[in-house]
C-alpha cells in the first residue's frame, strides 16, 4: 500500500469528479467540449488540491487523446521540446485528436520556457493544459495567454470535502475494511485548508496510526495525532492563508512591527515575493486609497522591483513598502464605493444611460436625442456644470463618501462646494 490514499481515490471519469459543476457539470462550460473531443488549450487557475491535475487526466481520457505531463518545477526548455517532438510523431496534426500536454505549476516557467510552447500551441501540435495557483494574468506571458482559455476552479466547500472522506471510507480497498465513524470533521477540514489531497493524506495518517479496526474520528483525536506533523509554514496550505491574513491585518491596523514579523515568516518559509507584492498592491487601494494616493504608486513600484530583482534582495523592498503602508493614513472609501455600486447594479439591472450623456457619433443618433442638453463642463465657470449622470431610477444616489482624513476632507469640501445639497455629508 505504498500509493497514497489521494492517488488511490483520484477520479477516473467526469461522473466521479467532485465539484467544479460550473465547468464539468451537466451544463458546464467544458462538458460539451469534452464529450465532443473539441478541446482548446486551457489554463486551470485555482488553489492547490482542488482537482486541476485530475481534470486534465479525465479530459485526455474522455476525449481519447495521448497524454504527456511535465512539472514546471523540474522541467526546462529541453524537456518541453522533447515532449513536443513526441507529440508530433504520435499523430498530433489532426486538430480534434492532437495530444494533450499538461504542465503543472506553469507559473513557475520562465519567459523562455513559456516561449518554447508557443509554436506547438499555435500549430496545433499539442493542446496545452496548464495548471496554476497564481493569477495567470501576472504569471503567464501574454502571447501564450492569448492562445488559451482560462478557467477558474473553485475551492471545495465543506460538503465536497466530507463527500471525499465518505468515499474513502466506503470505496478505498484498504480503508473500507475498517469500521470508521466520522463523528467530527471540523479539525480535519481546518487542517486541510480546503486542499483535498492534504485532507486525504491527513485522514490516512489518522487511520494508519490506529491499531484497532474500529475507529472514531473526533476533533481531539485528529489534533493530537497531527499537530506534531504540521510544517512550520506550508505555502500551499492553511498557514499560507493565515499568515498572509495576519500580514494584511497588521498593515491595515497600522502596526509596522507586526507587519515585518509576518513578512519575515513568509520569506523564511519560501513564499513567492511577487505574491506578497500583489497583496500589498491590493491593500494600498483597498485600505489606504485616496487618503494617500502615493501608497498605490509605491506598492506598484514594489511589485515591479521585486519582479526584476528577486530574492533575497527583494526582502528589503518589501519591508520598505510594508512599513510605509502600515504608517500611512487609512481609508476604505474607494473600496466601499465600488462594493455599493456593484450591489446597486445587481439590484437594479441594466438601467438605460440618460440620453444627454450618451455618445452621438451618427446623424441618426443626434436626431434621436443622443447627447442633447449635455453640459460640457469646461464651458462653465470653475469647469463645472450641475447635471445628473446616473439613470433616472437611481438619480441622486450617493456611493462614494470620502473618509475622515486630511486628503479626503479636501475631496469632501470640493464635492460639497460643487454639488451643494447632493453631497451634504
Amino acid at each position: 500500500m505504498n500509493e497514497p490514499l489521494a492517488e488511490r481515490l483520484r477520479p477516473k471519469t467526469l461522473e466521479d469528479y467532485i465539484s467544479q459543476t460550473h465547468l464539468v457539470g451537466k451544463d458546464g462550460s467544458l462538458t460539451k467540449q469534452i464529450k465532443q473531443g473539441l478541446i482548446p488549450s486551457l489554463i486551470f487557475w485555482g488553489p492547490p488540491g482542488i482537482g486541476k491535475t485530475t481534470l486534465a487526466y479525465i479530459i485526455a481520457t474522455e476525449s481519447e487523446r495521448p497524454f504527456y505531463s511535465l512539472s514546471a518545477i523540474n522541467s526546462g526548455v529541453k524537456e518541453v521540446r522533447e515532449i513536443i517532438e513526441k507529440a508530433k510523431q504520435s499523430g498530433g496534426l489532426f486538430t480534434t485528436k492532437n495530444p494533450i500536454l499538461f504542465i503543472d505549476e506553469i507559473h513557475r516557467f520562465s519567459k523562455s520556457q513559456q516561449d518554447s510552447l508557443l509554436q506547438a500551441v499555435e500549430k496545433g501540435w499539442v493542446t496545452l493544459i496548464g495548471a496554476t495557483t497564481e493569477n495567470p494574468s501576472f504569471e503567464v506571458i501574454p502571447a501564450l495567454l492569448s492562445r488559451c482559455q482560462v478557467y477558474v476552479l473553485n475551492s471545495f466547500d465543506k460538503n465536497d470535502l466530507e463527500t471525499l472522506l465518505t468515499r474513502a471510507i466506503e470505496k478505498d480497498e484498504y480503508i473500507s475494511k475498517k469500521q470508521i465513524k466520522l463523528k467530527e470533521t471540523d479539525a480535519l477540514l481546518r487542517l486541510s485548508g480546503g486542499d483535498a489531497r492534504k485532507l486525504l493524506n491527513i485522514f490516512e495518517l489518522i487511520v494508519n496510526s490506529e491499531t484497532s479496526d474500529k475507529i472514531i474520528i473526533t476533533n481531539k483525536a485528529v489534533l493530537e495525532k497531527v499537530q506534531n506533523n504540521t510544517v512550520r509554514y506550508d505555502k500551499t496550505g492553511e498557514q499560507h492563508y493565515d499568515i498572509i491574513s495576519a500580514f494584511i491585518k497588521s498593515i491595515r491596523g497600522s502596526d509596522p512591527n507586526a507587519a515585518v514579523y509576518w513578512l519575515a515568516r513568509m520569506l523564511e518559509g519560501g513564499e513567492d515575493v511577487k505574491f506578497i507584492a500583489r497583496r500589498l498592491l491590493i491593500l494600498a487601494s483597498e485600505d489606504i486609497g485616496n487618503a494617500n494616493p502615493t501608497a498605490l504608486v509605491i506598492a506598484n513600484n514594489t511589485f515591479q522591483a521585486v519582479s526584476i530583482i528577486g530574492f533575497p534582495e527583494s526582502r528589503i523592498i518589501l519591508s520598505q513598502c510594508a512599513t510605509y503602508l502600515a504608517c500611512s493614513t487609512k481609508s476604505n472609501a474607494a473600496y466601499k464605493a465600488i462594493s455599493k455600486a456593484q450591489q446597486l447594479v445587481q439590484e437594479t439591472g441594466d438601467l438605460s444611460v440618460p440620453l444627454e450623456v450618451r455618445n452621438a457619433p451618427t446623424k441618426l443618433m443626434k436626431e434621436l436625442g443622443y447627447g442633447e442638453n449635455y453640459k460640457y463642463a469646461h464651458s462653465y465657470e470653475n469647469n463645472f456644470a450641475e447635471q445628473e449622470f446616473l439613470p433616472k431610477e437611481i438619480e441622486n444616489t450617493t456611493l462614494y463618501e470620502p473618509g475622515n482624513n486630511t486628503r479626503e476632507q479636501v475631496q469632501r469640501d470640493f464635492l460639497k462646494q460643487r454639488w451643494k445639497d447632493k453631497y451634504d455629508y
